[in-house]
């Protein structure tokens, strides 16, 4: 059986996009598939069993079959660290992960394990990446996201740990490249993670339908009071505007998907966003406009350049009001009638901003389009059939002995 690790360089970095786009090609290759996350942080519970949401994701995106005490067998709820560390916590944890791994590895031809964050991660209850790669006998794949530099130093630090341990690297993927701006990223990454001897297995291109948060997004991660849902929960946050200026150098900063956050006694930038939005709007027929399950094929890859002037560049998700300072009821009024999400909170204005920028950016199994977008890049970008031949090499390399299965190639 072909198994591979995956892990990333830190938070937001793709590593569940990639899953799941190597996922759907696993499954495209015919190959009796299966998926586990061993160790979760983030659960739900469904039908009284805590299970994690990317084994969520993976089980109804893909309609696997597999219970959710073997994709997801460990969780850490808060305040689990504490316990472990004080010994409140008895069972073997390590155990309970090979027992659910070798039922899930029954009569499979391959197995897609995700792990939780970078090679560390886990080590304080004593199941880091490494250290689980190392129990289940599973070469590992990290995962990084664009630059130069950094991507490198955090792959080698990384690749460090799991050779620690004994994990052999099948190689390394850096997500969300601009390969439009500047094709020979490529090369260059290539060649300075050769230089460690760690193989680039795919560079996945930049893509503003899988980067931005959605409005969605925000009301399930940030507490307050929704006062307006807006016309689609789904459109993507690709710029936040802070309103703390003249109106007209306000609207000014806008692009489309803009996300304005202001006091509720703003009254004047209000009016004048809401003014600019119903101009744009007016300027585009409604089966043109953007959305963020169905990105405007004139922009996508375009950067933010946009004149005051041309209220046609003017396109708001919504506002988000701060400090607890309420608009009033002819603000929102207008707000409603103009189609745009309204948000309340407690805190102050640039904590809230943080808080937008700290958006963890999640896939929904409904977000058909953002899937297939997702499945394309790894299609088009990853060489899947050449990961599958590495992982052989490595197994046997390693002395990890298993089945071998025939690599069925898409005609």
């Amino acid at each position: 059986m072909r198994q591979v690790y995956l892990a990333a360089t830190g938070m937001n970095r793709g590593k569940t996009t990639f899953a799941l786009g190597l996922l759907a090609a696993l499954l495209e290759r015919g190959l009796s598939t299966a998926f586990t996350k061993p160790v979760g942080q983030r659960y739900a519970m469904v039908d009284d069993i805590p299970a994690d949401e990317d084994a969520i994701l993976m089980r109804a995106t893909f309609g696997l079959a597999d219970p959710y005490e073997l994709m997801s067998p460990v969780h850490i709820p808060r305040g689990f660290t504490k316990a472990f560390i004080r010994g409140d916590i008895v069972e073997d944890l390590g155990a309970r992960i090979e027992a659910a791994h070798a039922r899930l590895a029954e009569g499979r031809e391959a197995l897609l394990i995700e792990g939780t964050g970078h090679a560390g991660v886990g080590a304080v209850i004593g199941l880091s990446n490494a250290v689980v790669a190392a129990r289940l006998r599973a070469p590992a794949v990290i995962v990084s996201e664009a630059g130069v530099g950094r991507p490198i130093d955090e792959i080698v630090l990384n690749a460090a740990l799991f050779a620690q341990h004994g994990v052999p690297l099948a190689g390394a993927v850096v997500n969300k490249v601009d390969l439009d701006a500047d094709p020979s990223l490529i090369d260059v990454l290539r060649g300075g993670l050769a230089r460690h001897g760690i193989e680039l297995l795919g560079v996945l291109p930049y893509r503003p339908i899988l980067a931005h948060p959605t409005l969605a997004m925000l009301l399930e991660q940030m507490h307050g009071e929704l006062l307006h849902p807006g016309d689609d929960m789904d459109r993507a946050i690709e710029h936040v505007a802070i309103g703390d200026m003249e109106p007209a150098h306000m609207v000014a900063r806008f692009g489309p998907g803009t996300l304005l956050i202001l006091p509720g006694d703003r009254r004047d930038v209000v009016a004048a966003a809401v003014t600019a939005h119903r101009a744009q709007q007016a300027l585009r027929p409604r089966a043109l406009r953007p959305r963020a399950d169905r990105p405007d094929p004139q922009r996508e890859h375009a950067p933010l350049t946009h004149s005051p002037a041309d209220p046609a560049t003017v396109s708001l998700t919504g506002m988000v009001f701060s400090g607890g300072i309420r608009p009033r009821q002819r603000d929102l009024d207008a707000l409603r009638e103009a189609g745009l999400f309204a948000y309340l909170m407690e805190a102050e204005t640039y904590e809230v901003a943080s808080q937008v920028h700290g958006l963890l950016v999640k896939t929904h199994p409904a977000n058909r389009a953002k899937i297939e977008e997702i499945k394309r890049l790894v299609t088009d970008h990853f060489d899947v059939d050449g990961l599958l031949e590495r992982l052989d090499g490595l197994t046997r390399l390693a002395g990890w002995s298993g089945p071998s299965t025939r690599i069925v190639r898409r005609r």
